[in-house]
């Protein structure tokens, strides 16, 4: 059974249940969506948890009656009439705004109908696993100047114990959420009224999480062959309206007006990139040229769609932009898909899925060379003898492009990677390269990034540990936690040495008992605590426990240091 359409019919016997218990309700859209499904309503009265509970008990009813799903066709002006009658005004719009001039109903018990193009399951008696998770507002149309809807969210599943396993997920990401998280680790906040939403303020944990990822980035970076690059925040208009972002991204872009000119804040690091490029002239022997920044971009969202560190107004890429030849681009393009699997597995992520994007409606650049750029992007897929789906115009308004899902440990899917094949902004900024017979030609111009927006990375970080963050990444590595003041030079001694090795390292000096400094160290998720007492000092030895662990006795200090050392240097 199809897991849309068995979501999308449970979405329908919501829509009855709802107005058998409160006929007045209106009926808007009820989606089948990636996780579950939701039905808008108009509704006066808000719906309360008590209310999800009755219409679950209503939906159990129409469920066990096993009422089949009737499709039945009507002519587009009976149509908008039977809605008319029902006093189904958003069903009315939506039949008016459809270009068919036949619609198509589907019918279930005695009296409800709905608006629905199909298909469906048979009969509402093959849903056997369902559950209503909550209520937001929502929209009509997703327009501000709409009226505001409820929107029901519920799940489905075909088994019992795959909604059980679920629902448990759910529970457990509760617990994981970085917006809690994040906070009481003191890594960030993100709101704050004096500096406005979705911006994100570093603490020092953070910020120090941030530049070990950065660092790494920089390094691997610098291995294959990339130059770093740094380009302003502000750049002028007419720069956006070459590239094409003012026509077909003015939407999301902050600008401002300065001694009578226009300035935008970057939403993009490519056209600085391709100013370097354009700094002088280049021979085909410089190619390919990979320029690495990362850059801190700023988009214009709704605060609606504000979501922590997964959806904010300020964020840095891991970005860059390669120009090759032409006999170059496979080569890239393989590399960049290594160079991402490689991240990932560092980073203790699993790659689940690949996405090939078409050419969207809103687009720049000729038929060509959308389909020399999908080609290469597919081509090389296919060589690597990697699976993927085709995700029909959803690409880049510049050029098509390849997405790299990731698996967390909740078996979430979290989207960072993306690969994009660009010809036509290097037609748009008449970028040139001197061929080996004296003449200028177009370089192929790549747009990737691997962990995407870091803040949407560290995000995802935490949530996949529960913050509890492998050795390499933990912003403090080991605790020193010495007993009394007698020990409190050996501490210092411990301490010097760790940092000499460049293990971060810090020392509990606060008047609190041992098991409350052992328990702050578990609640601020210190991999290692060094318990220091006279016995330690006499032998030179540390004791030493993991989190979430025993102690596991007293070690020499190099022995232990050589063992932390070595899982540092192996990512763990």
């Amino acid at each position: 059974m199809d897991l849309d359409t068995l979501r999308h019919s449970c979405s329908h016997v919501l829509a009855e249940a709802v107005k058998k218990l409160w006929p007045e309700a209106k009926l808007a859209i009820g989606p089948a969506i990636e996780d579950g499904f939701y039905y808008d309503f108009d509704k006066k009265e808000p719906f309360s948890n008590e209310d999800l509970l009755n219409i679950e008990q209503e939906m159990q009813k129409i469920i066990a009656r096993d009422d089949p799903f009737l499709r039945e066709e009507l002519d587009k002006i009976k149509a908008i009439e039977l809605f008319k009658k029902l006093n189904e005004d958003y069903k009315v719009q939506l039949i008016e705004a459809l270009p068919e001039q036949a619609i198509s109903i589907y019918k279930t018990g005695k009296v409800f109908l709905d608006l629905c193009r199909g298909p469906h399951i048979k009969s509402t008696g093959q849903i056997k696993a369902f559950k209503l998770l909550s209520v937001a507002g929502a929209y009509w149309h997703g327009i501000e100047t709409n009226p505001m809807l409820q929107r029901i969210y519920g799940t489905c599943f075909e088994t019992q114990k795959e909604l059980d396993e679920y629902l448990k997920n759910i529970e457990e990401a509760k617990l994981r959420d970085h917006r809690k998280l994040g906070p009481q680790l003191e890594f960030f906040d993100i709101y704050h009224e004096q500096a406005g939403a979705g911006l994100v303020f570093y603490h020092p944990k953070g910020a120090l999480l941030r530049t070990i990822i950065e660092d790494y980035e920089k390094k691997e970076h610098l291995k294959r062959g990339y130059d770093m690059v740094i380009t302003p925040h502000i750049m002028d208009a007419a720069l956006w309206k070459t590239s094409g972002h003012y026509d077909y991204y003015r939407e999301n872009m902050y600008s401002f007006i300065a001694e009578d000119k226009e300035f935008v804040l970057k939403p993009m690091n490519c056209p600085g990139h391709i100013l370097i490029y354009k700094s002088k002239t280049r021979s085909y022997k410089d190619l390919p040229i990979r320029y690495f920044e990362l850059g801190t971009v700023y988009r214009r969202e709704k605060a609606g769609v504000l979501h922590g560190l997964l959806r904010v107004r300020g964020f840095t890429q891991d970005d860059a932009h390669i120009f090759c030849l032409p006999e170059q681009l496979s080569g890239e393009i393989k590399g960049i898909i290594d160079f991402v699997f490689e991240t990932m597995k560092v980073f203790g992520f699993d790659t689940v899925g690949i996405e090939l994007s078409t050419r969207p409606e809103k687009s720049i650049g000729a038929d060509e060379d959308w389909q020399l750029a999908t080609e290469a992007l597919e081509t090389a897929l296919k060589e690597k003898g990697l699976k993927y789906d085709v995700n029909v115009g959803d690409g880049a308004f510049y050029g098509p492009k390849i997405d790299i899902k990731l698996k967390d440990a909740l078996k979430r899917t979290w989207q960072c990677a993306t690969i994009q094949c660009d010809f036509a902004l290097p037609k748009r900024f008449n970028l040139a390269y001197i061929d080996d017979t004296g003449k200028e030609r177009q370089p192929i111009m790549l747009h990737r990034v691997l962990l995407g927006s870091l803040e949407r990375f560290i995000g995802a970080l935490i949530e996949h540990y529960k913050a509890e963050l492998p050795l390499w990444l933990s912003p403090t590595q080991v605790l020193i936690i010495p007993i009394k003041e007698t020990v409190l030079a050996y501490a210092q001694e411990v301490k010097n040495k760790l940092e000499g090795q460049n293990i971060r390292v810090d020392i509990d000096l606060h008047n609190e008992t041992l098991n409350k400094k052992i328990r702050n160290a578990e609640i601020n998720k210190i991999p290692y605590c060094l318990i220091l007492g006279d016995r330690e000092a006499a032998q030179g030895v540390v004791s030493v426990r993991k989190k979430g662990s025993q102690d596991q006795g007293a070690v020499a200090l190099e022995e232990f240091v050589g063992n932390l050392i070595n899982q540092i240097q192996e990512h763990k």
